[in-house]
Order: structure tokens, then C-alpha cells, then sequence
């Protein structure tokens, strides 16, 4: 507007005006930063930028943040690109955020452990939730691509092993943003069916990109929440995955896992005859036990009786001992006597119960004799 030889301009003529300036200058930059203030909105993430001089406010859109794997916190050191452009309502530059990457870690390597640590203080990983593999299953239920070389590897292991065991595969995708519903899907079927008796869920090898389905919190919580026992398989021996801490077991190939799950025909073959053997040896173990513990009875018994009868003979003795010394014949051994009146043999107590005539025996230490009252 002019006005005088001046151009006025209004307030939104200006804010445009250095809205079109700002976003033509800085398009694509990526700026350092630590966040704070963070909030979500309808999906939509606000926060601030800051160093220690300086703030930038920002917005990161629903349509762009959606594939954010790691979890967004106030603190967090991260790289942002973006556009610099003018909210025009309030007049307010602001980055609008189409990327964010964590610095000093990978985005997914963040989310690994961000998620990690999360079901872990949860108890996801608890040893107390892990249920036992069984011995010989009869069906094995096999979560997997139809295509990969992890589900040649399974069946050619089985066969080999056990070539009569029946093996049911649910096929799902196995990488890209469609396999994490696929794979926790079919976890739920075979428990809503209950048609098998353990399961393998896992893939072949691969970056942790390729690997990601398998560290996908619906996932893992799939795995958890099953009441079939689930072996993980996913990778090298080197991969570790959010599936393997949770699983029921962890093989670190998809061999392996077919190799834990059923045992060789030799192998059962040794366990049974080795079951045989200590069925045909159990009884005469038992009689063998028994026999042992008669002996012991046995020797004890005599030990006791030889106890028992020396008690005895040593309080026989000592009674013995004290009727001797009480008996007549004791006293009589110590120089007295007693007299008898004939032919009753009463006692002499008393010498008025004699008159003369009457005949007396005299019973001494050795022997006796008969005198004559005068």
C-alpha cells in the first residue's frame, strides 16, 4: 500500500513475505539439538530445540513422524531436518520437522533398547513365565515366509530327525511394515486353534533392519501372551531380537531350533532302552534295599539283646549279692546256728517252749545235729 512515496505493508503482508524468505533460504537443513518441552497432539509431536543459547520451536506432523521407531523424550540429543518456515497466525518461526534421527545411536538401535528396557521392567523376559519345551511333541506349529531359506532349513532338519512328526506353517511376511501383524496374527491363531504343541517363530539372517518385525512390541507381546511353549529363531548366533528375550526358548538359527525341538531317532532309541534297563532293574533294587535294611535290623536287634541280657545278668548279680547277705544260710556262715524242735521243726524263738525230753536239730554252717533236752 502506498502511501506518501512509502509502501506500507499489513501485518500479514509481512509475515508472508518473510515466511516465503525463510522457507526459499532454508529448506532440508538439519539442526543439533536437545529436546524439550515435548507434547503430542492428535498424533502430532511439539517440542523445542535448545542449546545452551538458544531455542527453536518445532513441530514434527502425524504424517511424517508415523515411522518413528524410538520413543520421543524430553533430554534426548537429536538430529532434526527439516524447513524453516512462519506460523502465520501467531507470527512464530518454527522448524517443521520431516526426519529425526538420535545422535551418538542409531534410530533403531535406540528403539531396540528403549523397548528392551520397558517390557523387561514389565517382566517379559521373567524366567518364571518360560514354559518347558516338550519332549516329543506330536505337532509342530512353524511362523514363518513359505519362501525362505529358514523354512528349508526346519523341514530338512525334521525330517531328518523324526520324519514322521506332523508340521503345520502358518506363512507370513517376514520384513516390511506389513509382518508385524502377520507374525503376532498367526501366534494368536495357533493358540485360538490349539493345533500344535509348540512353535517356531523366527527367519533367516539379515541387517537389523531386515530383522525388525521381530523387535516389534506387538510382537513380543504376542509371544508373552501365548499359552503354546515358543521357540525364537530369528538370525545368526550373533542376533539377538526383542523375540529371543521373551520367547519360551531361544535357538540361535532356524536349524537349531528343529534340532531342540525334537530329538534324533537314536537318541530316543538310547532313552528308551536306557527307561527299559532301570524298569528291569528296579525291583531288585528294592529287594536289594530291603535286604540291607533287614541286616541292619537284624545286627541291631542282636546288639540290643546282648545289651538287654547283660543289664540283666548284672542286676541278678547284684540281687543275688543282697539275698546272700539277707539269707539264714549266710548267717549261718558267720558262726551262728539255728535249732529246730523235733518233730515239727519249729523254730526255737524261745527256750521256756522246751521241757526236758524234748528232742532239738541244730542246723549249722555245714551240716547238723540232733541233742536231747536234760
Amino acid at each position: 500500500m502506498e502511501d506518501k512515496g512509502r509502501y506500507i505493508y499489513t501485518v500479514s503482508q509481512l509475515t508472508s513475505s518473510i515466511k516465503i524468505v525463510l522457507e526459499d533460504s532454508f529448506q532440508n537443513i538439519w539442526i543439533d539439538g536437545e529436546i524439550s518441552n515435548f507434547k503430542a497432539v492428535a498424533g502430532h509431536f511439539y517440542f523445542t530445540l535448545k542449546d545452551d543459547k538458544s531455542e527453536l520451536k518445532c513441530v514434527f506432523f502425524k504424517s511424517s513422524n508415523e515411522k518413528i521407531k524410538f520413543e520421543i523424550k524430553d533430554g534426548m540429543q537429536v538430529l532434526c531436518c527439516g524447513k524453516i518456515s512462519i506460523y502465520e497466525q501467531r507470527g512464530v518461526y518454527q522448524l517443521y520437522v520431516a526426519r529425526m534421527e538420535p545422535k551418538g545411536i542409531g534410530e533403531l538401535q535406540l528403539a531396540f533398547e528403549q523397548l528392551k528396557e520397558k517390557l523387561f521392567k514389565e517382566g517379559l523376559f521373567d524366567e518364571a513365565h518360560k514354559k518347558p519345551i516338550p519332549l516329543l511333541p506330536e505337532r509342530i506349529g512353524i511362523v514363518t515366509s513359505i519362501t525362505g531359506a529358514a523354512i528349508r532349513d526346519i523341514l530338512h532338519v525334521l525330517n531328518k530327525r523324526f520324519s514322521n512328526v506332523e508340521v503345520i506353517i502358518n506363512p507370513v511376511k517376514v520384513q516390511g511394515d506389513e509382518a508385524k501383524e502377520e507374525i503376532s496374527s498367526a501366534i494368536e491363531e495357533f493358540n485360538r486353534l490349539g493345533n500344535v504343541d509348540v512353535m517356531i517363530v523366527g527367519r533367516g539372517g539379515g541387517s537389523l533392519e531386515d530383522l525388525w518385525a521381530f523387535n516389534e512390541e506387538i510382537v513380543a507381546r504376542a509371544i508373552y501372551n501365548s499359552k503354546i511353549p515358543v521357540i525364537s529363531a530369528v538370525g545368526h548366533e550373533i542376533d539377538w531380537t526383542i523375540s529371543d528375550f521373551v520367547a519360551d526358548m531361544r535357538a540361535p538359527t532356524p536349524s537349531v531350533a528343529a534340532e531342540i525341538v525334537i530329538a534324533k531317532k537314536s537318541e530316543l532309541a538310547d532313552r528308551l532302552d536306557e527307561i527299559e534297563k532301570k524298569i528291569t532293574d528296579f525291583p531288585m533294587d528294592i529287594v536289594k534295599e530291603y535286604e540291607q535294611r533287614l541286616d541292619e535290623i537284624e545286627v541291631g536287634m542282636v546288639l540290643r539283646f546282648r545289651h538287654y541280657i547283660e543289664l540283666k545278668e548284672e542286676n541278678f548279680k547284684l540281687f543275688s549279692e543282697k539275698i546272700q547277705i539277707l539269707s539264714p544260710l549266710g548267717i549261718l556262715g558267720r558262726g551262728y546256728s539255728i535249732s529246730f524242735k523235733l518233730p515239727d521243726r519249729k523254730i526255737i524263738k524261745n527256750s521256756q517252749a522246751l521241757k526236758k525230753g524234748d528232742l532239738i536239730e541244730t542246723r549249722v554252717s555245714k551240716g547238723s545235729f540232733t541233742s536231747k533236752v536234760e
